[in-house]
């Protein structure tokens, strides 16, 4: 397959670092890790416990303990540490923290630490933006865990220089070991559903809204799911990892109140964002001048702080 030639400036783009992905002191450490994508996975993936591994047990995914005896995980630690853990470089200092071999396939199931696919796409990123490897984090929903369903999700793409394309990863199970078929390390085009692609298509009726699921235990799902994912995704295109409760201040909690011109817009920017590196230009004129798509609400950071600050 013939790709077209990725210009140097969007490469050295996904090489700079951010708040969430800057290595700090852990870049040599991060450069002394294997060369092989997928064997960094491997090891990224055996320091982790998502949540819902946690939750199941030795059951579903976990039943032949391939992410360990979830009975010796300790009680008094908290079931996610999302909320503390929210950049690459507190997640290895935490790793180091509980374990001083650092990113290890041998780490203890009570020395794991217990995020969700942001995050391992966020240490992925990092680690191989360290590396001098270009990479970006990617938001959208992942159509491979049910049937039926397409589960919002983050993953990767990294840049092979030797075959000049991005190569989409998915490094937060051990899916291919399970018998999932995905090849998780080298993702066909179409098997993971993009956030820009997919606004457009419930938007233009070619697909179900129903079947795109945000995981928040509320059930929601169609426009109201994918809209977290398109500012997701754009975020973190432009090196800006947010996390699940950071959303544009004009957005938050106000699906309800968004005008036509507010869909038109949401609709030029998930068309970008269907194709990020023939529109870069023009992403990256957004992020510098669109304020309202960067002044984000979150947890401890709401609308009364952001009064007056969007215009």
């Amino acid at each position: 397959m013939q790709h077209n030639m990725i210009r140097k400036e969007i490469l050295e783009h996904y090489l700079q670092t951010g708040t969430y992905t800057y290595a700090g002191a852990y870049k040599d450490y991060f450069r002394s890790l294997p060369d092989a994508v997928e064997e960094i996975g491997h090891l990224v993936c055996a320091s982790v416990i998502h949540r819902v591994t946690l939750r199941e047990g030795n059951t579903n995914a976990n039943d032949k303990l391939q992410y360990g005896d979830m009975t010796r995980f300790p009680w008094y630690r908290m079931r996610c540490e999302d909320d503390i853990l929210i950049t690459a470089s507190a997640m290895t200092a935490e790793l180091f923290r509980l374990d001083e071999k650092g990113l290890t396939k041998e780490r203890a199931v009570e020395n794991k630490i217990v995020v969700t696919c942001r995050y391992v796409s966020v240490l992925m990123s990092a680690i191989l933006k360290a590396r001098g490897i270009p990479c970006r984090s990617r938001a959208g929903f992942a159509p491979y865990f049910q049937p039926g369903i397409s589960m919002d999700h983050w993953i990767n793409q990294y840049f092979d220089e030797k075959e000049n394309r991005w190569v989409t990863i998915d490094a937060d199970g051990f899916y291919d070991e399970n018998g999932m078929n995905l090849g998780q390390y080298d993702i066909a085009d179409g098997r993971f559903d993009f956030a820009g692609k997919t606004w457009l298509d419930i938007r233009g009726g070619r697909v179900k809204g129903e079947k795109f699921i945000y995981a928040d235990g509320l059930s929601t799902c169609s426009l109201k799911a994918v809209i977290r994912a398109l500012f997701y995704d754009f975020h973190a295109l432009m090196n800006d990892e947010i996390s699940y409760r950071f959303m544009p201040c004009y957005i938050d909690e106000k699906f309800e109140r968004l005008t036509e011109e507010d869909f038109r817009e949401l609709d030029e920017l998930a068309a970008l964002l269907s194709e990020p590196d023939e529109n870069f230009d023009e992403l990256v004129k957004i992020w510098h001048t669109k304020k309202k798509f960067r002044i984000m609400n979150s947890p401890l950071v709401g609308d009364y702080d952001n009064m007056g600050r969007i215009s």
